[in-house]
Parts: C-alpha cells; structure tokens; sequence
C-alpha cells in the first residue's frame, strides 16, 4: 500500500529561504503535504507560507523548535513524516533518498552531514563528541545525533512526542528513544547548505542542554550505562585512598569507608533504574 507523506518544516523568521524552498519541494514532492509550523515569526513568514501551498499552523509566540515539530506531528495526516529546517540548509532533492532508505524497512532515516556540511570547527568537534556519547549510551553507531532532517514512521515517532523537549533538542531525544525502543535508525549521508539568515541556536547554552538530553535519556533507558562509571570511579578512588592510608598511617578511614559506600548506593540506584526500565518496557509491549 502507498504511504502519505507529510513534510514538516518549523520556522521561525524564515522569510529570507522559506519561499524558495517550499518552491522546490513542490516540485520535487508534488504529493506530499507540506505543513510549515510558524513559531512566533515577527516577519512575513507565515504569509510566504501559505502562498506557496503550505497549511500553516501558527504559535501565537516562541515555544521552540521542539515544540514546533510536535505541533507539526500532531497535524500530520501523513504515515510518513518528514522533518526539514525552513533556513535553506537542507535540500529537498534529498528527501527521495530519505524515503527509499526508509521503504527497506527502517523506522527512521536520518540525514547525516558531511564534515564539510558544519557550520565552525567548534560545532563540528561538538557534534562528534555527542555522537560518540549516545553511541556509548545506546550501544549503537550514532553517526548524527543533532540533524533536523529525517524521515520517519508517524505512528512510531508519536510514542515519543512527550518525551520531546521544546527546544533545540529533539532530534538528540528522538534518536536515542528510537534506539533503546528497538525501532531500526538509518543514515543517509547528505550535504547541509549553510543557512540563509541568522541562526536561532545559541552554541553554549544549547550545547549543555544537547548534553543534559543524553544523560537524560541514557538514564531512562540505559541507566547502568550512566551509573556503573559513576559508581566504578568512586570504588576506585576509594581504593586508592584506602590502600594510600594503610601505607601511610596504617588506617583505614572514614573517607574510605564513604568512597566506597557511595559506590554501592551509586550502583544500586543504577540496578534498580534499569529493572524499573524493563518494567516499563515489558508493559508497553504487551
């Protein structure tokens, strides 16, 4: 059976790109549904929308891109959703690449940049440090945990819509809850254009929260992969501190002794974190 294609754009003050690009994907997507997701624009950003055929839903002000895209997945009438930034950086012709990947019998395909597609050496070694921490955290290859464009399987994204956050993070939080869920995540590699317009990410703000959305879902869904270091640095220095003063004065102290504890409550809490986990993983499968 045919799928339906939705594509989802959210944009915020994109009047610059927004226009040329819901041009080309008409062109190259004539089927699709195209729904651009105006969050709080202050320019002409939702008129160049629906002039171009987009439905737009509007946000009466700023509640983030995250939460633009939940908006966008909720409309959808699509059985496929396509997700794309409005600022010119993504390439429509890309998308049927996206969908044949996705018709093998993936759940997600994400597009993952070239290392030439980033945007500054900064975000480029950024980038790779997250990925390799959510490849650690989920025990898969992780080869663009950050990308804004992917395709995916409606009914299998809307699982997650609460788990987004509404900012910046959501293709971090999608990613990784697709992993430790089971769903098949691909990457198709792709060349991202540099943005028409002034970037709406703020490098060091945003980039704590990239971090903290990897701890947060590494300790949802794969708690002893966090805990278990935690707990292992601490026995060790306990260890080594105990072993010090043996040696030393020929003690065994109190700061040891709450080295070592604290790696056992720390291991514990891991432990427990993850059979609640599978608990609540055993339910939702049933």
């Amino acid at each position: 059976m045919s799928k339906t294609i939705s594509i989802i754009i959210p944009a915020k003050n994109e009047s610059i790109s927004l226009g040329g690009l819901l041009r080309q994907i008409k062109t190259v997507q004539p089927t699709a549904e195209i729904i651009v997701v105006d969050d709080g624009s202050t320019d002409k950003t939702p008129e160049i929308a629906k002039d171009n055929g987009a439905t737009v839903f509007s946000h009466p002000y700023s509640t983030g891109n995250g939460a633009a895209i939940k908006t966008g997945a909720r409309m959808a009438s699509g059985d496929i959703l396509v997700f794309m930034d409005g600022d010119g950086q993504h390439n429509p012709d890309d998308i049927a690449r996206l969908l044949e990947k996705l018709h093998e019998g993936y759940d997600m395909v994400v597009g993952a940049r070239s290392t030439g597609s980033q945007a500054s050496i900064g975000r480029l070694a950024a980038n790779q440090f997250y990925n390799r921490l959510a490849s650690f955290m989920v025990n898969h290859n992780v080869e663009d945990l950050t990308s804004g464009f992917r395709a995916v399987r409606a009914d299998k994204f809307r699982e997650f819509l609460y788990l987004l956050p509404n900012g910046f993070s959501y293709p971090t939080t999608s990613t990784m809850a697709f992993f430790r869920a089971g769903y098949t995540v691909a990457y198709e590699p792709i060349i991202a254009a540099k943005r028409e317009g002034k970037s709406h990410i703020h490098p060091i703000k945003d980039g704590i929260r990239f971090l903290l959305i990897i701890f947060k879902i590494g300790s949802l869904y794969s708690p002893l992969k966090l805990f278990v270091p935690i707990s292992f640095a601490f026995f060790l220095t306990g260890i080594v501190y105990y072993l010090y003063t043996y040696l030393s004065i020929g003690r065994f102290t109190n700061m040891s002794a709450l080295l070592l504890s604290t790696s056992v409550i720390i291991f514990l809490i891991g432990l427990v974190s993850e059979q609640i986990t599978q608990l609540m993983y055993s339910n939702r499968s049933n």
